[in-house]
């Protein structure tokens, strides 16, 4: 019994010197900030989605008509300089057209009045300088539809890459600067997260237009990063 007792006394010896040793440990002091950096770019190159959509009383014709204007479309972009790599087809669908058979009073059963087939192609135009050339001549080799134009870079981790560092320099600058006003000392660096970037060109919709070499301006991309950094401040006693 009394071994038990010394046991149980020794235990909460050890336990309680050890919360007296944690207690005495001072609480590490930071600087939590977050660095940004933003870079304007002009773009390299630039995405556009057309299309082909015919109608007809049946799904086949609808698709042969689809069909003949797309390869008219394709051939057009091989002619105007554009590589097999940078074309890609996306959709291929046919659907067909419902009407109520009789009148709205006497029945509700519904019947197939035609058929719509359409076929979308991604071109990626890496001249810029004959994107409106471009897409004039599309539209008259058959194209009636698009789905969008985009601007981009041809590698945009590389834009990354530029403003990483900025950055990171942007979260030391504003590390000091706290610092400063609390009159502490800026201690080491004790972790960065890098939060990544965005950025870019967003896409925008076009109106179908029959003109000879559609304008189109290019403008400037943005792009944007950000790391969070903590720093370490120095104890008074280590501050010379």
């Amino acid at each position: 019994m009394k071994c038990n007792r010394f046991v149980v006394s020794t235990l909460m010896l050890v336990l309680s010197g050890g919360f007296g040793l944690a207690a005495d440990l001072p609480a590490q002091r930071q600087i939590s900030v977050t660095g940004e950096a933003q870079i304007e770019v002009p773009p390299s190159l630039a995405m556009i989605t057309l299309g082909v959509t015919d109608e007809a009383d049946q799904a086949v014709d609808a698709m042969r008509t689809v069909s003949k204007s797309m390869v008219a479309v394709i051939d057009r972009l091989h002619r105007a300089g554009l590589d097999p790599d940078d074309m890609q087809t996306q959709q291929i669908s046919v659907s067909p057209n419902w009407a109520r058979a009789g009148s709205l009073s006497s029945s509700n059963d519904r019947k197939i009045t035609s058929f719509t087939a359409s076929n979308t192609l991604q071109v990626r135009v890496r001249d810029l300088d004959s994107l409106g050339e471009i897409l004039d001549q599309v539209l008259q080799a058959g194209a009636n539809e698009f789905r969008g134009l985009q601007f981009g870079v041809a590698d945009p981790a590389e834009v990354q890459n530029q403003i990483r560092g900025t950055a990171v320099k942007d979260a030391i600058r504003k590390a000091e600067q706290l610092a400063e006003a609390a009159e502490v000392t800026l201690g080491p660096v004790l972790s960065i997260t890098d939060h990544g970037g965005g950025g870019g060109g967003r896409p925008m919709a076009m109106e179908m237009a029959r003109s000879s070499a559609m304008p189109v301006e290019a403008g400037q991309l943005s792009f944007s990063h950000n790391v969070s950094v903590v720093f370490a401040i120095l104890p008074s006693e280590e501050v010379k």
